[in-house]
């Protein structure tokens, strides 16, 4: 033991309270993000950690192609996201595929001569109707030879259940095809095979597709889909919500913004907060981060008043007489969704409340760059 150890009494040591104090949701949340953050930094990917950065136009990733087009612009334009990304299912595919899956691929399928490789890097350019678009991202396990040159590449899904599967995805072999696409440029090679594991987090089970390339469905409907968006986002328009399956909407992050769920808000620009609308809090704070000429609204504010000390804050907002209030001049507020009363309104007898500024003020006040319209 340490002199300095030693010299700490029991007044030094954590109470009880304290230390249950310490044990919560947002300290353990908190903590896993500085972890990430570290975690990006000791692999070399720090850009992980900066989440303002808007890609190009022409440049796609394997995995967003054949996506709801406006979902997929409201990810690359860092628009606030309604829901907590879902960090188990993201940390259990990590696992599964560097513990089970590379293991499994190199002890029961790799024979004399190959091995398993744990990914790869493709980046390549490709002409379209719209002129040069990039395709860039990283594949899962790949088998290769004994110059590490690809033979058989795979991707691994997680999913609760694999039950009902019995075909790909088309998001998935879209993926699929730009990394045979990359691959094969990149080793001067033809490679047109791979497989599509799926494997259940309940139980572990797995199904195994054989992927072949698609020349037909590579050029008109992959590669149209990536020539669409990048029209889209040059004219600086926000694409209708087309989703490739029905289901995508129930699940996607931005379906208030976007008008699709039932909360009577109407699809709308990239930038601002839903006003008066509950959003994650790591989500407040990577908008405003990756917006920093954004604010944060009040109700926002008052349900995590260390923001407010952290961002400046839009006024309340009266719709009935069209006065604002800053948030210290109103008194009967609470941490709850619940609006306040309009002051103004109040000493006239007039039942009114406050609100957030809609998205509209937000950006008339604000001024934010890269505001695109609606595709109507």
């Amino acid at each position: 033991m340490t002199q300095e150890n030693q010299n700490n009494g029991p007044d030094d040591w954590a109470t009880l309270d304290e230390l249950l104090d310490n044990l919560n949701g947002d300290s353990f949340q908190d903590w896993y993000r500085e972890r990430q953050y570290r975690q990006n930094i000791e692999n070399g990917t720090p850009y992980f950690n900066n989440p303002g950065d808007i890609p190009e136009p022409e440049r796609h990733s394997p995995s967003s192609l054949l996506q709801c087009q406006r979902k997929i612009s409201y990810r690359q334009y860092n628009a606030a996201a309604e829901q907590s990304d879902p960090q188990g299912i993201f940390w259990f595919g990590t696992r599964f595929e560097e513990d089970l899956a590379s293991s499994f691929l190199e002890c029961a399928v790799t024979a004399t001569g190959t091995y398993v490789r744990n990914t790869d890097w493709i980046d390549f350019k490709i002409d379209t109707d719209v002129g040069e678009i990039q395709i860039k991202g990283a594949t899962d396990p790949l088998i290769v030879d004994c110059d590490s040159t690809p033979i058989l590449p795979t991707e691994i899904k997680t999913k609760s259940s694999i039950e009902n599967i019995d075909s790909p995805n088309r998001h998935h072999r879209a993926q699929f095809h730009a990394y045979l696409v990359g691959l094969s440029e990149k080793y001067e090679i033809d490679l047109t095979e791979g497989v599509l594991m799926y494997v259940s987090r309940d139980s572990l089970d797995a199904k195994f597709f054989h992927i072949q390339f698609d020349s037909e469905f590579w050029d008109q409907v992959v590669l149209a889909w990536a020539a669409d968006h990048t029209e889209y986002r040059l004219r600086r328009q926000l694409p209708p919500p087309e989703p490739e399956y029905d289901w995508e909407c129930k699940f996607c992050s931005y379906q208030h913004r976007c008008g699709q769920a039932s909360t009577g808000y109407e699809a709308t620009h990239l930038h601002g907060f839903l006003p008066d609308f509950e959003y994650p809090r790591e989500k407040i704070v990577s908008y405003l981060e990756a917006n920093p000429e954004m604010r944060i609204p009040p109700t926002l504010a008052i349900q995590h008043p260390d923001l407010a000390d952290r961002f400046d804050v839009y006024n309340w907002q009266c719709r009935v007489c069209g006065e604002s209030f800053r948030l210290e001049d109103v008194s009967d507020q609470s941490d709850s969704l619940g609006s306040p009363n309009c002051p103004t309104c109040a000493s006239d007898g007039i039942p009114a409340t406050l609100h957030d500024p809609r998205i509209d003020e937000q950006i008339r006040i604000s001024t934010p760059t890269n505001v695109m319209e609606v595709e109507q």
